[in-house]
């Protein structure tokens, strides 16, 4: 090779090398990197060369000691299992953030109970360590427990406009309004809450302001979903940020906890403008007919789509329903729905106007039986009564455990002649829940160290694992919790500790956990067999005065029924008979003699467990 092609070579390598190191400071300018250099460093070969001697230094300056890693603990209070009653404590070395503060509705197994919320009996425990509690949205299993819950834990509450506008209405109600700090937060914005830092990443779902929440902590960044979907075309607001989402997974998420409630559709959630479309398909056919809507409140997107069309076809629109009416008010007020003039009037004048120029909306998707829709379809409706020239549209889905309250609305409203549209064909409701092509891309977007399925029973949440493990997230990390599992977890993974306390406190009426499982056998008992009370007197001598005397309560019709009254009587006075004239009668074991005879007595001759109640008296 002569002198000249070795100085071209030689030439060649240097330019390389500084090509090299070019490409480095640039990516550390601009915090990109390239294709051929993903995921790690380029080094220039003069550094490495320099950086060769060091490793003959001796092992103990080669191999300094490792820092402990951070630790975080997730806690779910609520939302596990079951569908409603979302509570997720995240804590940090004696810090704490809540993340929603949801309420569940009772099923048949909860006679007279009126709401059901989280046990906040570790909050209250350590109310002193929270900094706030972050909203992901204002439905009612999300907010509903907040005044129950700021009774107790009086700490800030952040969220966005809309979702803080419902929430003091609520509080309102509870004149707790001017002793809470409700704090309003953009999309997009950040609160700094101790060694907490949460941004709001907005999302869509079935009500406005929807968004997800990544805290980032010590340990790491933690995102929360909320419930959500990937709606393209909003009837309010944007798109999902999937772009921020996937700006997060590029930085490293350590966990994800991802709403699992559709997990078991394939596919994706239907836009909420298709609704729109039917609306006005079924609009156009029913000219003659009164339109009686009923959806879930919080929809402000499906309430002004009704609305919307009611304008375009001249119909005036009336708002059934305590609920609908505080929520249409707080969006109009916040700007969130539009009404067009002269549109909105008050039920009371409904009768001033021809059944085809009125639209209803109340509220009654449900099948509550307080509700607007139900007082209507049972006759019980001071102002609407439910006939033949109406058209009833249902433009939700039924809530696990509610079928048989709708399907009992439904019956009732066809039997007073009213045309019902509830099936899915008809395209009247959406789910505001992602389904599972939309839960991939969440999975795909954020790429997860750790994942926990939140937001569903039990069947959703193992689903929604078996989702992420097809996706690439190691079995290892993957954690289905319940109600009360504390698991930490760092950037080595993820362990469980011992369990706080957690549960569901019912409310009746204004007691808060004052009915408990025993006071629910025995309502049920009550339900199922009815009450028989045995009344007798004694004197002091123990001398039977009066009696016994039998009263029945939903067992059997007393005047009907001489002969098993008198058989009863009979039991009772042989089972008080030892006691007569005694002195010093401990008057607790009569009465359980007389129960066990009068319970033997029964189901010999009824096959029923009536509830069995002594009422013995001293004269």
């Amino acid at each position: 090779m002569s002198k000249q092609e070795k100085r071209n070579v030689k030439n060649e390598e240097k330019l390389s090398k500084n090509r090299g190191f070019r490409k480095l400071k640039n990516e550390k300018k601009t915090g990109q990197s390239h294709p051929e250099t993903a995921g790690e460093a380029v080094i220039p070969e003069k550094a490495k060369k320099s950086a060769a001697p060091a490793a003959k230094t001796p092992k103990k300056a080669a191999k300094p000691q490792q820092k402990e890693r951070e630790k975080v603990n997730i806690i779910p209070l609520g939302g596990l299992g079951e569908i409603g009653k979302n509570m997720t404590v995240i804590e940090y070395k004696g810090e704490m953030v809540i993340i929603d503060c949801g309420l569940e509705f009772p099923d048949e197994e909860m006679p007279g109970v009126d709401l059901v919320i989280p046990d906040i009996t570790y909050l209250v425990k350590n109310k002193e360590k929270i900094h706030g509690i972050l909203l992901t949205h204002g439905h009612e299993d999300h907010i509903g427990a907040l005044p129950y819950v700021l009774r107790e834990i009086n700490v800030p509450v952040y969220g966005t406009r809309l979702t803080l506008g419902i929430v003091e209405e609520k509080l309102k109600e509870f004149r707790l309004n001017s002793s809470v700090n409700l704090i309003e937060v953009p999309i997009g914005g950040h609160i700094r809450l101790g060694s907490f830092d949460a941004e709001l990443i907005r999302t869509n779902h079935s009500i406005a302001d929807s968004v997800a929440i990544a805290v980032s902590t010590p340990a790491g960044l933690i995102i929360h979903t909320g419930d959500f979907k990937l709606d393209t075309t909003p009837i309010q607001g944007e798109m999902m940020d999937l772009t921020r989402l996937g700006e997060l997974g590029r930085q490293g998420v350590l966990a994800l906890l991802s709403d699992s409630t559709n997990v078991e559709r394939q596919g994706y959630a239907m836009s909420e403008r298709k609704v729109g479309g039917a609306l006005e398909n079924i609009f156009a056919k029913a000219s003659k007919k009164r339109i009686i809507v009923t959806t879930f409140a919080s929809n402000v997107a499906r309430v002004q789509q009704v609305i919307d069309a009611a304008s375009r076809y001249g119909r005036k629109v009336a708002v059934v329903g305590r609920s609908m009416e505080n929520i249409v008010n707080v969006a109009m007020r916040l700007g969130y729905m539009k009404i067009p003039a002269n549109t909105l009037i008050s039920i009371d004048s409904i009768s001033g106007y021809a059944p085809e120029k009125l639209v209803i909306i109340t509220t009654g998707s449900q099948g509550e039986p307080m509700s607007g829709l139900y007082r209507m379809a049972f006759s019980e409706h001071r102002k609407v009564e439910i006939g033949y020239n109406d058209l009833v549209l249902m433009s939700s889905s039924a809530i696990p455990g509610n079928e048989k309250l709708i399907t009992k609305v439904i019956n009732e409203l066809f039997k007073s002649g009213a045309e019902v549209a509830y099936d899915p064909g008809d395209e009247l409701h959406v789910s505001g829940h992602a389904c599972q092509e939309e839960l991939k891309l969440m999975l795909a977007l954020t790429k997860p160290k750790i994942f926990i399925p939140v937001h569903g029973e039990y069947r959703h949440l193992k689903k929604h694992a078996e989702l992420a493990k097809a996706m690439g997230v190691s079995v290892q990390n993957i954690f289905i919790l319940e109600n009360g599992s504390v698991l930490e977890i760092s950037k080595d993974g993820g362990k469980m500790l011992a369990s706080v306390p957690s549960g569901k406190v019912l409310v009746d009426g204004l007691g808060v956990g004052d009915v408990g499982s025993v006071v629910l056998r025995d309502r049920m008992h009550l339900a199922q067999d009815g009450l028989l009370v045995v009344v007798c007197a004694f004197d002091t001598d123990c001398n039977l005065v009066s009696g016994p005397d039998i009263i029945s309560r939903g067992f059997v019709y007393v005047k009907e029924s001489d002969d098993l009254i008198t058989g009863i009587k009979a039991v009772a006075y042989k089972s008080l008979e030892p006691y007569f004239g005694a002195g010093g009668v401990d008057w607790q074991s009569m009465k359980n003699d007389l129960k066990d005879a009068l319970s033997s007595y029964l189901f010999e001759k009824t096959k029923r467990r009536p509830m069995i109640l002594p009422v013995i008296t001293e004269v």
